[in-house]
């Protein structure tokens, strides 16, 4: 109970902003008396818009609410209010969806996607630390991102922090041009060697770190194909997740990132990084009426533990929660 209990304040802390955008209008609109009007109806679309969660998906809730009011079945703010949580909460699908699916022999393999600037790096760095530390994993990582040196320390310094082996380049090592300018190693070969060690050193999950890329980038998108097709050879069944990391301040644009994944990579589940550092929370239903993809980790933070696996009935009560008066 006592952890529930601290990830329900931890998220409703990283809800902080999004809260802000509506509590500012859940006190002229949600309070105990007001009646329904078209002029509240307008009030709360706007809101409900600024929060980012799709002028569509917007729509929707204030039809449905309008809907109710027309037929005489809700009259007030508050019956508004219970009409607009139970929509949120409705349609994610049960908890057995955003879990992590895991092999029933050897290493777990979880590959990670994502644009540079999402949050990739830090939001591996989270996942080993929840799995290291909530699920009593034995956890390796691999600096598979050998596009970007940076990346590659980055991990590195991570998973001396967290306390979980890492696999990365050695000198020497096998190189690829990739886009006919630039010099790299191979990260093909770097998941090779990681499978290999992941299942000779007894790893229960093993995260796949992959190059920030773009759909645009041709040469980025087949590196990402090869580190696939290695992973499956080496371990039956994996890759046994496909990870994408979005940025929640980057609203709608997450969105459209996300499509353009999955025209090209088989994602399982996405990690909603810097909910934390936006006004935005309301990209979370977005993306699930668009993308029909289960939220599966939500970072909440800059620290590893700022991380908690997603719960739609907490993030709603975060969203919605009043501060106490006099606070």
């Amino acid at each position: 109970m006592g952890f529930f209990s601290k990830t329900f304040d931890k998220l409703k802390q990283a809800l902080k902003k999004t809260a802000e955008v509506l509590t500012t209008d859940v006190r002229t609109l949600f309070v105990p008396g007001r009646q329904i009007d078209d002029g509240f109806l307008e009030q709360m679309l706007t809101t409900f818009i600024r929060s980012d969660m799709g002028v569509l998906n917007a729509e929707r809730l204030v039809g449905e609410v309008r809907s109710r009011w027309k037929a005489g079945k809700i009259r007030n703010a508050e019956e508004a209010e219970q009409v607009v949580r139970s929509e949120m909460i409705a349609g994610w699908g049960g908890p057995e969806t955003r879990e992590l699916r895991f092999a029933d022999v050897g290493p777990t393999v979880l590959m990670v996607a994502g644009v540079n600037g999402a949050g990739k790096t830090t939001s591996i760095a989270k996942l080993a630390y929840l799995l290291k530390n909530q699920l009593g994993k034995k956890v390796m990582v691999c600096a598979s991102d050998t596009f970007r040196a940076a990346a590659v320390d980055q991990l590195t310094i991570w998973a001396d922090r967290i306390g979980v082996e890492i696999v990365k380049h050695k000198p020497g090592a096998p190189v690829v041009v990739g886009d006919g300018k630039s010099v790299h190693a191979d990260p093909a070969a770097v998941a090779f060697d990681a499978c290999e060690a992941a299942k000779s050193r007894g790893i229960d999950v093993l995260i796949v770190d992959t190059a920030g890329r773009l759909h645009t980038q041709d040469h980025l998108m087949r590196e990402l194909g090869k580190i696939r097709g290695v992973i499956e050879k080496r371990i039956p069944g994996a890759p046994h997740e496909t990870l994408l990391v979005l940025d929640a301040t980057t609203g709608q644009n997450a969105v459209r990132q996300a499509q353009e994944f999955s025209k090209v990579v088989p994602v399982t589940g996405l990690f909603l990084a810097k909910l934390d550092g936006t006004a935005r929370g309301g990209v979370v239903l977005a993306i699930r009426d668009t993308l029909k993809l289960p939220v599966k980790f939500v970072g909440l933070g800059e620290t590893p533990a700022d991380v908690e696996t997603f719960d739609p009935e907490r993030f709603v009560t975060a969203l919605f929660e009043r501060e106490p008066a006099g606070k």
